[in-house]
């Protein structure tokens, strides 16, 4: 038989993964849950304990594990056989023994994703009326309890609500928001948080040093920080890489194992895209392909280096765990790069990431949204254009320059947007300036301001209308910015100053009003006109439908100039408060 090498089993023992080998059996070696093994203590040391437990946490933080910790803990007899329950189980009384080794009659594990329907909860409630064999409690362990039908959830509330006092019940969900609140309310919650990366680390150290596998601290970084918070998770992970590795871990193998790009490779990239260097960009990310790392990676590396760039440049401090270069790194680049930039990148990474999931070519698809990044990572914000274009200063540069597109378009952005048009704006004439109150509505009206036209028509008295001064009384439902609106955009279209103030004066009805009188009047001139009083009399069931005046327009910029000062203009198309569109506001 052959010699057993360094840190290998037994040949003759069946080989027994990390997560199932390190698996915690009390809630000393339970890992990252310090909150609620605190309160756990507290409950058994104190005799509290709840009749039903849920357990929900992301996959691989030790729900199912705490559930057992649980069993043990409840059902406990001691080394002598004559301990009570107790926060740190013996592991040498028949009870713990046969929990560890799932084995125990009176603790019961049942899996909802497999036995989903009520013949299955009523083969459990049946079971619940018989007390335990031989331990304390009957302990009901219920896995993904989420999957239970909602009829199995119906059959199971009464029992649950009023079980005997020898039954305990333990569920654990990664779903707890399909969790009927029926259950939830009848339960003591616990939600297992995910697990720090440095515990994991400090973690995964141990079991490697443990396993007598020499392994780097940058791999277990590596590990840890893929493992997303779950125990589980890492473990498989590690023990995958060791097998790779055939007893010696580095980050190099870790990389490859996991289809992970050298972080100062994502780092160089990073700086390239926000450059704008789009052709060492597809580059990069060729090499980066062809050396094993999955563009959906690199990408979610990207959104995470985009992060963590961004909280360097909101709290620097934030990069104090970091090694020395690459924190250096990261400062330098949150100092170039503005926080619209940044922001704009996440936005960017994020939409390119769902695109490349959703791919037939992630590669193709990662480049592409690599190449939108470096053509917009830089451009100013609309705001900053648009001040820039009135100046008559072009486009303003940020951190780095787009590059210039080749081909037939020719030029940079910037460059294409011509300033002739902008010169041209800049020299047109003021508008003259309206002289009464209707062609100060003619004027909004023109400009497109169709929340300030609906407000000046259904909610303004106008007390005082002249070139240069607008007095009105405004209704409740008028903008409380109304004045200084109307001031300010009058000034800006005529080029002349407006004052806008408010009065407490009477003022005349509003357009609307005004317009419905109107309408009033000509339908009682029109009743009693002798030829229409003889046409409904010759037509009997005939009615009057609407009265206009002859040639009168219909078009509301055209109509308002047919009136004056004291004549409304024809409000046909200005909508009444329920009729404006939402997107008007």
């Amino acid at each position: 038989m052959a010699k057993a090498t360094k840190g290998s089993e037994d040949p003759a023992v069946p080989y027994r993964v990390l997560a199932r080998k390190y698996r915690p059996v009390d809630f000393t070696t339970l890992v990252g849950q310090e909150a609620m093994v605190r309160t756990l203590r507290n409950a058994i040391a104190t005799g509290r304990i709840a009749h039903a437990f849920m357990l929900t946490g992301v996959r691989g933080v030790g729900k199912t594990t705490t559930a057992r910790i649980i069993a043990r803990a409840l059902n406990c007899v001691g080394a002598d056989g004559t301990g009570g329950p107790t926060v740190d189980p013996c592991g040498v009384c028949d009870n713990c023994k046969a929990i560890t080794e799932d084995r125990h009659v009176d603790v019961i594990e049942m899996d909802a994703a497999s036995r989903t329907g009520i013949d299955d909860v009523r083969e459990l409630i049946e079971g619940v009326r018989y007390r335990p064999v031989s331990a304390r409690y009957k302990v009901y362990i219920i896995d993904e309890v989420h999957m239970l039908s909602e009829k199995a959830f119906n059959a199971l509330l009464k029992t649950l609500e009023e079980p005997p006092p020898h039954v305990k019940f333990l569920f654990a969900t990664t779903e707890i928001r399909k969790v009927p609140v029926t259950v939830l309310s009848r339960c003591q919650r616990f939600d297992l948080k995910r697990v720090p990366q440095e515990t994991l680390v400090e973690h995964f150290g141990k079991i490697a040093q443990a396993e007598k596998v020499e392994i780097s601290p940058e791999a277990l970084t590596l590990l840890a920080r893929a493992a997303d918070g779950s125990v589980r998770d890492g473990l498989s992970m590690l023990d995958q890489a060791i097998a790779h590795g055939g007893g010696v871990v580095d980050a190099a193998q870790v990389r490859d194992m996991l289809g992970l790009a050298d972080r100062s490779r994502v780092l160089d990239l990073f700086e390239k895209v926000m450059r704008g260097d789009a052709p060492s960009v597809v580059g990069a990310l060729g090499e980066m392909h062809d050396s094993g790392a999955d563009p959906v990676v690199v990408l979610q590396d990207l959104l995470e280096l985009t992060h963590w760039v961004t909280r360097l440049k909101v709290a620097p401090d934030a990069a104090a765990a970091t090694a020395d270069t690459e924190r250096a790194q990261g400062l330098a680049m949150a100092g170039k790069l503005s926080m619209a930039s940044l922001t704009r990148a996440w936005t960017l990474l994020l939409k390119g990431l769902q695109e490349t999931l959703a791919a037939p070519s992630p590669l193709r698809a990662a480049e592409m949204a690599l190449i939108r990044l470096c053509y917009v990572a830089d451009l100013p914000s609309p705001g900053d254009a648009i001040k820039a274009l009135q100046t008559g200063g072009g486009v303003p540069g940020g951190t780095a320059a787009a590059p210039a597109p080749r081909g037939n378009g020719g030029g940079s952005a910037a460059a294409r947007l011509a300033p002739q048009p902008v010169a041209a704006v800049a020299a047109q004439p003021a508008m003259p300036a309206p002289r009464n109150f209707t062609e100060v509505v003619a004027l909004f009206e023109t400009r497109r301001e169709a929340r300030l036209v609906h407000s000046l028509v259904h909610h303004v008295h106008e007390v005082r209308c002249e070139p240069g001064l607008i007095e009105f009384r405004p209704e409740p439902r008028a903008p409380a910015d109304l004045a200084p609106r109307l001031s300010e955009l009058l000034s800006q279209w005529t080029g002349r100053r407006w004052i806008a103030s408010v009065s407490s004066a009477e003022g005349k009805p509003t357009l609307t009003q005004q317009k419905a009188d109107k309408a009033d009047g000509l339908r009682n001139s029109a009743e009693n006109n002798e030829l229409v009083m003889a046409i409904l009399k010759t037509f009997p069931g005939a009615k009057l439908d609407a009265v206009r005046r002859k040639g009168e327009e219909t078009s509301l910029v055209s109509g308002l100039g047919d009136f004056t000062a004291d004549e409304p203009p024809p409000a046909e198309e200005y909508p009444a408060d329920d009729d404006i569109p939402e997107s008007e506001y």
